[in-house]
């Protein structure tokens, strides 16, 4: 009898390395976009693996270019959101999407009060998951971006997500959403640069911990 199963092997793994290859193709091609505006970039990223799940840190480096900061002036509230995708690797296949997680943060300015209003969607309080709108105000926009540019313990899986021993991949993006601007201001930014803000990493999540094994001071540095 002839068996065709490492034939079937080498065309599964092919197909695998191909999809991986356009991944990681596609992630280039966004941080090509990005990286000659200078406006924002990924200065490190930490991922800790917890017992009740994974908990996402980062600091990033955002600049606010003049036309966007005119806009801010002129009381068009700006939203910016962090993404998280986490994929199971598989050699024979595409890898499988397993967790896909998402935040908000909303930026304005207050004329009356002369003051920067920052409203972050979904931080987690730590309390049997429950998740709130934090607002914080601050008296300068340089203030505000510096809020902004830290995301600390943001937990973006629960532990049951995750197959144990099983390699996975994590995508983190940061950007400033146009899409939900008002609708004629879309039209007049659409092609401008300057509104092009985005930030991109991919890293690879830390094995799990051994039963007993100390939680480490330290996550996976980029």
């Amino acid at each position: 009898m002839v068996s065709f199963t490492p034939c079937c092997k080498r065309g599964w793994a092919e197909r695998g390395r191909v999809s991986k290859l356009c991944g990681a193709l596609a992630l280039l091609l966004l941080w090509l976009l990005a990286a000659p505006l200078r406006a924002a970039d990924v200065s490190q990223l930490r991922v800790e693996r917890a017992d009740d799940g994974i908990y996402l840190s980062a600091s990033l480096k955002l600049e606010v270019p003049q036309p966007v900061e005119d806009a801010l002036l002129k009381g068009i509230a700006l939203i910016f959101v962090a993404e998280v995708d986490i994929y199971r690797e598989r050699w024979y296949w595409t890898d499988k999407r397993v967790v896909q997680a998402s935040r908000s943060m909303r930026l304005a300015y207050q004329p009356l009060t002369r003051r920067w209003r920052l409203s972050l969607g979904g931080v987690d309080t730590g309390a049997q998951g429950a998740r709130v709108n934090l607002v914080q105000q601050f008296d300068s926009l340089n203030e505000a971006v510096s809020a902004l540019e830290s995301l600390a313990r943001w937990r973006i899986a629960d532990a049951a997500d995750i197959e144990p021993g099983a390699p996975h991949v994590m995508d983190f993006r940061f950007r400033l959403d146009p899409g939900q601007l008002p609708r004629p201001f879309q039209i007049g930014i659409a092609g401008q640069k300057d509104w092009q803000i985005v930030a991109a990493r991919r890293q690879s999540l830390p094995p799990a911990r051994r039963a007993g094994e100390p939680t480490p001071t330290e996550g996976s540095r980029p």
